[in-house]
């Protein structure tokens, strides 16, 4: 079957020390995926070497010393996990955004010639930035190199009961993005259809893995007021959130995850080392915290 040709890499690129879920520290999850005719492709950047090389060059002050005092380790750039892995900056040929959150486009620039595909009213909302909470999130800083843009809307079939958008140019037909807005206007999550089955990256859809897997919707109350906080729509959110809840019990085969969950993270890399992500039909279970 086609799907195999994608290898998925699960990277953490960002560590948010002032957010905890269960005791974990928040992290930034962001896929690298090996594709046979478009080159590397990135779902989401996390903080790029731009700012660990100094964090207040870019990022706002309330973000370094506030709310997340991200860790500064250049280690975490995705490019350097990129180069470790033994590619080139120039083998990321393109990057699909969940959305255009500071702490997700960081690593933009390191990649300056990889085609950028989001959502329209993503772009829209983040170029125009209209509402103070915009201008704080969306920083023109993190993207003055410039960017090769392609947007969509939603069309095509559906993914599993989702709006889907098909197809993603000059990408695999394995990889779509799923509508999930809320968080912004234009936020999406992200599906690869691997070696071992579906992916759903979704996102800032939910941090607390409780919130759309657990026995009861619950979230950890520092993440669940952030979330409150920079959420665009409130009722768009909760409503994808519980489409999302549902999808996770009616499909256990496919393998959800948010952004910064760091158990999520944790359990993908591990599987990943352990080389089960390259077995079709592995069994998979998500540990989520007490």
């Amino acid at each position: 079957m086609s799907y195999a040709r994608l290898r998925v890499h699960h990277l953490n690129c960002a560590c948010i020390q002032r957010l905890d879920i269960g005791g974990k520290q928040l992290g930034c999850h962001v896929l690298l995926v090996e594709t046979p005719a478009s080159g590397l492709v990135l779902v989401d950047t996390g903080l790029g070497t731009l700012d660990y090389a100094d964090l207040t060059s870019r990022l706002t002050k309330s973000f370094v010393y506030g709310y997340a005092r991200p860790k500064c380790d250049p280690a975490l750039a995705a490019l350097n996990q990129i180069r470790a892995l033994g590619f080139d900056a120039a083998d990321v040929r393109h990057i699909v955004m969940t959305h255009m959150d500071l702490d997700h486009v960081g690593g933009l620039a390191d990649f300056p010639r990889a085609k950028v595909h989001l959502h329209a009213a993503e772009l829209r909302q983040c170029t125009e930035r209209r509402t103070l909470k915009d201008r704080h999130r969306y920083l023109p800083a993190m993207w003055a190199h410039g960017l090769d843009t392609e947007t969509y809307e939603v069309q095509g079939e559906p993914w599993f009961g989702f709006e889907a958008v098909r197809q993603l140019r000059g990408l695999p037909p394995e990889m779509l993005m799923v509508p999930l807005f809320g968080h912004t206007l234009g936020h999406c999550g992200v599906a690869v259809q691997a070696a071992h089955g579906w992916l759903l990256h979704a996102g800032d859809a939910y941090f607390d893995p409780r919130e759309v897997k657990g026995a009861r919707r619950r979230c950890a109350w520092k993440v669940g007021l952030f979330q409150a906080v920079v959420q665009t729509d409130r009722a768009l959110r909760l409503h994808n959130q519980a489409r999302l809840r549902a999808f996770t019990a009616d499909h256990p085969e496919v393998e959800v995850f948010c952004a910064h969950n760091p158990w999520e993270l944790e359990a993908a890399q591990q599987r990943r080392v352990a080389g089960i992500d390259e077995a079709a039909g592995a069994a998979r279970t998500w540990p989520v915290p007490a």
